[in-house]
């Protein structure tokens, strides 16, 4: 990889509404939405922060951010 271009720490955002509060179960797979992916983390914070934020009223809704670069490469060091 060229020295010049920025690390991709690829992030991707999801929600729905899940069955219960107490686990992270989807209600229905097929409403599950795919906000959007994300190369860093803090894009994909915004991102999640508004989707979260626009659903405040339904306390079934939970949007999440998965830290896809950590299942590419496992091995990966985190960041500090």
């Amino acid at each position: 990889m060229p020295d010049s271009a920025p690390q991709q720490l690829l992030h991707l955002v999801i929600g729905g509404e899940l069955l219960d509060l107490e686990h992270n179960t989807f209600k229905n797979l097929d409403d599950v939405e795919i906000v959007g992916l994300y190369p860093n983390y803090a894009s994909a914070h915004v991102a999640w922060r508004a989707k979260a934020q626009s659903t405040v009223d339904n306390a079934q809704m939970r949007y999440f951010i998965v830290h896809l670069h950590r299942l590419l490469d496992p091995n990966q060091e985190p960041a500090r």
